[in-house]
């Protein structure tokens, strides 16, 4: 059997999906073993390569994920939070790593995860970019500099065809905040203002989500103070930097224990 690890995509028909496929073809350190979709897509039983208009590539798309689990030595799922976490207890049985891309989770969510990850890593992020992640780490560092009279917005701007919001990235950029200032996030969010809502609450930290076209991902956290703002800002204008950061997330884990891990342990921030 090869060396290379070999991964499964899920969701595979999907924006990210295809990106997952088209990266992992072109990669010398990963191969392509599976490809998931959905009971009763049109894509199953079709090579996945020719279901995206291009040549196949010797996998076909399968809506039975159990099989091509067992094949793998990782499983990169943008998926929904319900399929996840689906796929994290097939993950688990198949001691492959599970790269979680998937956003829109409530905290019982979250934390039904958990068990799965005794027996597999677990990489969880809102958002594979090595920018990003800097920029979380900025986040928590000027948010532990500067006091309460400082207010903290996160403005974020997707495509027209995101479903959920805030986007995973802002809350991650939210939580990064809030560690920085010492609370919990829980207490302090504000995500959504609409008439007369009063005057802003002090130390909150709001959230702002704009849809449109075909914007990758912007994320604007802001510090506004007395007379002052500081502006940290992330743009994305390819959506192949998340591919990428997923693989290699795929890679890093490999020799990992299981457990719980996001981007920041990838990229040893």
């Amino acid at each position: 059997m090869s060396e290379i690890p070999g991964v499964v995509v899920t969701g595979v028909s999907g924006r990210m999906g295809q990106m997952l496929v088209r990266e992992i073809a072109a990669s010398d350190a990963l191969r392509l073993v599976g490809a998931v979709e959905r009971a009763g897509h049109d894509w199953a039983g079709r090579d996945v390569g020719a279901a995206m208009g291009g040549a196949d590539l010797g996998v076909k798309v399968e809506d039975d994920p159990l099989g091509a689990f067992a094949r793998a030595q990782a499983v990169i799922d943008f998926t929904a939070p319900e399929a996840t976490l689906h796929f994290a207890e097939l993950a688990a049985q198949a001691r492959a790593v599970h790269v979680i891309g998937t956003t829109g989770f409530t905290d019982d969510q979250i934390a039904a995860l958990e068990p799965a990850s005794r027996h597999s890593v677990q990489v969880r992020a809102g958002n594979m970019s090595l920018g990003v992640n800097l920029l979380k780490a900025l986040t928590r560092q000027v948010a532990a500099a500067l006091g309460p009279d400082w207010d903290i917005e996160v403005v974020e701007a997707h495509h027209n065809r995101k479903v959920d919001a805030p986007s995973g990235t802002a809350l991650m950029l939210g939580e990064a905040a809030a560690e920085g200032r010492g609370v919990s996030l829980a207490d302090v969010a504000d995500r959504g203002r609409d008439g007369m809502t009063g005057a802003r609450r002090r130390g909150d930290i709001g959230f702002a989500a704009i849809r449109g076209g075909d914007i990758v991902g912007e994320h604007d956290v802001i510090f506004a103070g007395p007379g002052e703002r500081i502006v940290l800002r992330h743009a994305a204008s390819d959506r192949a930097l998340f591919a990428r950061g997923a693989l290699r997330a795929a890679l890093w884990g490999q020799d990992k224990a299981p457990g719980q891990y996001d981007m920041t342990d990838v990229l040893g921030l």
